[in-house]
């Protein structure tokens, strides 16, 4: 092996579209995380816990805009960049198998880093487990892929939507269920006031109460289907910008408008309940996650929207760092160890933070990428999957 074949997908090699997407991701997703970096969102409901119209506006926002959206367009990237990964890994003459072990291990590894000592909400450890699961496909053709995504979307989730529904029909009280306004207050006062391994403590708590063992098989159903059709769209080669490939996203535009937005909005336009809501989520964020993602490859062919686009790419390239740097400069600024001001910050407020530091992100990404070609944490991510140190300077780009 030379250093040469280490060489990162640069210039030509990569899709600019693929970049723009991931920080576009990063900034839905942040937008979701940030009223659980100050209050504890995982027990309350944020209608009554936060009163005020642009509170109430904000809480609305997020869930038609964001919710469920993001993490899914995220896991098709993952999906799609699996399948780069491979076809890259096996151009420049490596075994698969022992790099993508030694990458998901590596994915495991920050994720555990960043869900016990970092923030709770944690999505690393995740992708890389059903990451594993993906390898049993990676040699499928296109056709399983998307059969599988679709079916692993739908039937699922709409048997358990159905029998939500049912559930509601004999017991109309169980959305009550689902808040815990003691676990809330205890919540606020020690990441409010505790120290760190304190805040440890409970950190592990609300990241087990999420990811138990339980909870997998919803995981499972969620996310590895957005893999599949990352995966799928990967080998169809259909977002790498050529021309015969437009009529076939335009048309991937459309199915996933008519289904993804609808589902979005059925909470609010039939009853707001537990099977409404896992209906959004389930069935709306898929569809609005490959919406998004095609919207992005379409705008980029249109001169003005690709220039208006293309700061994105920035936070884009170095999305695993921006994704920890947001988790790291919030966590300081809310928990006891920092700054103290959890349970302290308005929805609305956490909104506009929200979004000064996406902007403070461009513009650290930028100026990080003009001496450095690839984040922290990439480069680290990389050096442990090949064995060897990889140069992050610019200046070894020949």
């Amino acid at each position: 092996m030379n250093n040469e074949r280490l060489t990162p997908v640069m210039g030509a090699e990569r899709i600019q579209s693929l970049d723009v997407i991931r920080g576009l991701a990063i900034f839905g997703i942040f937008f979701v995380n940030m009223p659980s970096f100050f209050a504890p969102i995982l027990y309350l409901n944020p209608k009554t816990w936060w009163t005020g119209e642009l509170n109430q506006w904000t809480n609305n926002f997020i869930d038609i805009f964001a919710q469920a959206s993001f993490y899914t367009l995220f896991s098709f990237l993952f999906g799609f960049g699996m399948i780069l990964f491979k076809e890259r890994a096996l151009a420049k003459g490596y075994s698969f198998y022992p790099l993508i072990t030694r990458r998901l291990m590596v994915l495991l590894l920050f994720g555990c880093l960043h869900a016990f000592f970092v923030w709770h909400g944690d999505i690393l450890i995740t992708y890389a487990v059903v990451g594993a699961i993906l390898l049993l496909f990676h040699k499928a053709k296109p056709i399983t892929l998307l059969i599988w995504a679709l079916v692993l979307i739908f039937v699922p989730n709409l048997f358990l939507g159905g029998l939500m529904f049912v559930a509601i029909m004999f017991e109309p009280s169980i959305n009550s269920v689902l808040y815990n306004e003691q676990l809330a207050l205890k919540s606020v006062e020690i990441y409010s006031t505790g120290g760190f391994w304190e805040i440890t403590i409970q950190r592990f708590q609300d990241w087990y109460f999420v990811n138990n063992v339980a909870s997998i098989f919803a995981l499972v159903i969620t996310l590895l289907p957005m893999f599949l059709l990352g995966a799928f769209i990967a080998k169809k080669k259909w977002f790498e910008g050529h021309d015969e490939d437009v009529k076939k996203v335009k048309i991937l535009w459309l199915i996933s408008f008519v289904i993804g937005v609808p589902m979005k909005l059925l909470p609010y336009f039939t009853d707001k309940n537990p099977a409404t809501d896992y209906l959004q989520d389930t069935i709306g964020g898929p569809g609005t996650a490959l919406f998004y993602a095609t919207t992005v490859v379409l705008l980029m062919r249109v001169p003005i929207w690709k220039k208006l686009l293309s700061p994105l790419a920035f936070v884009g390239r170095l999305s695993l760092s921006n994704y920890l740097f947001q988790s790291i400069v919030c966590t300081l600024l809310f928990y006891g160890y920092g700054f103290g001001l959890y349970g302290k910050i308005e929805l609305f407020t956490g909104f506009l933070l929200t979004i000064g530091i996406y902007i403070l992100q461009i513009i650290l990404s930028f100026l990080w990428l003009k001496k450095f070609r690839f984040g922290p944490f990439e480069w680290i991510w990389r050096t442990l999957t090949y064995g060897m140190k990889v140069d992050i300077r610019n200046k070894a780009i020949r």
